[in-house]
């Protein structure tokens, strides 16, 4: 069985009222031929990752880690400077190897519920995860621009907090369904190779 360890701050780690983390919980169901570890926590940054990334992921010798950080990085009562960030993104993605990374792009908020984020903001932080990717080439889901396209997105973020930030079922639904597709083609591109 393979390990794959999902790597984040509190869109990752989220419980939204379950015993269990919503996303880690959704992927085991999607993905039986892996054990899915959660290493969300909340509030994190890709500074706080960094200095966890040892004990949280590597220690688990994972297959493969979805790394979704980047909604703290770019909060102004947090805010990592876009450049930093993106030396962070690259510490992280070498330290996984960028074979065994799925980088995720932060999503889009409702910014009439959140004002310390913006998504003119957070695309910025996107478009940072994109780059990380090619440079490294690792692999990519741009999470960011499949939510923001929807005309409902608002919709889609609403969870127990109803904070603009913190997503639900339905947000969990899309994010879960992306990964799993794009694991599905990660792990078909690995046996084709085999060949």
């Amino acid at each position: 069985m393979k390990t794959l360890v999902c790597f984040g701050d509190s869109l990752t780690a989220r419980h939204e009222g379950k015993d269990n983390p919503r996303l880690t919980e959704k992927l085991t169901l999607q993905l039986p031929s892996y054990k899915v570890l959660n290493a969300g926590v909340s509030g994190h940054t890709t500074k706080d990752a960094l200095a966890r990334i040892e004990k949280d992921v590597l220690a688990s010798r994972p297959d493969l880690v979805t790394v979704l950080f980047g909604s703290n990085d770019a909060a102004a009562h947090k805010k990592v400077a876009l450049n930093t960030y993106k030396e962070n993104m690259l510490k992280i993605t070498r330290l996984i190897g960028p074979d065994k990374t799925l980088l995720i792009t932060p999503p889009p908020v409702d910014e009439n519920l959140l004002p310390n984020r913006k998504n003119s903001e957070l695309a910025k932080y996107a478009d940072v995860v994109r780059h990380v990717a090619e440079e490294t080439g690792s692999h990519f889901l741009d999470f960011y621009t499949h939510l923001y396209s929807k005309p409902n997105y608002e919709e889609l973020l609403v969870g127990i907090l109803n904070d603009g930030l913190h997503f639900g079922e339905a947000g969990y639904d899309v994010l879960s369904k992306l990964i799993t597709e794009k694991i599905h083609e990660i792990d078909s591109k690995g046996e084709r190779q085999l060949d």
